[in-house]
């Protein structure tokens, strides 16, 4: 016997993939790739920034669109560095810490982020950087 059930919409319980059909049905396999290949490509570019800049260190190679990095100096100037940033209102980072140590994290995710989106963040992350290396000094 057929129990009709299951063959609807849930009215009890949340309908998850109803989003991820949203999202399929507006964009398409081939917009979602797009997607999803220029942040990654973003992250990339972002990391060799960080990678070409002696006063952050790139904690591991970014393996889709996370880039955790630090400011090479202590924790209390990563908390420092990402607290300046998160209240300007420019940028949002997020935090971790791994092996004891406060790594600093930008993912590249929304829809409209374009490359100089992530420009002008990583002139922020560094101005800001200047400006904390050299109170410490």
């Amino acid at each position: 016997m057929i129990d009709y059930r299951d063959w609807q919409v849930p009215l009890g319980r949340r309908f998850r993939a109803l989003k991820l059909w949203f999202v399929l049905r507006y964009y398409g396999i081939e917009g979602l790739q797009f997607h999803i290949r220029e942040h990654v490509r973003l992250a990339q570019e972002f990391a060799g920034w960080v990678k070409g800049d002696r006063r952050f260190e790139l904690v591991i190679p970014p393996p889709l669109n996370l880039v955790c990095f630090r400011l090479n100096g202590t924790d209390e100037q990563n908390q420092q560095l990402m607290d300046s940033l998160n209240n300007s209102g420019e940028l949002f980072l997020t935090h971790t810490k791994l092996n004891g140590r406060f790594i600093l994290r930008l993912c590249i995710g929304q829809t409209n982020t374009a490359e100089s989106h992530v420009r002008n963040a990583w002139a922020a992350i560094q101005a800001q950087a200047g400006r904390i290396l050299q109170q410490s000094s």
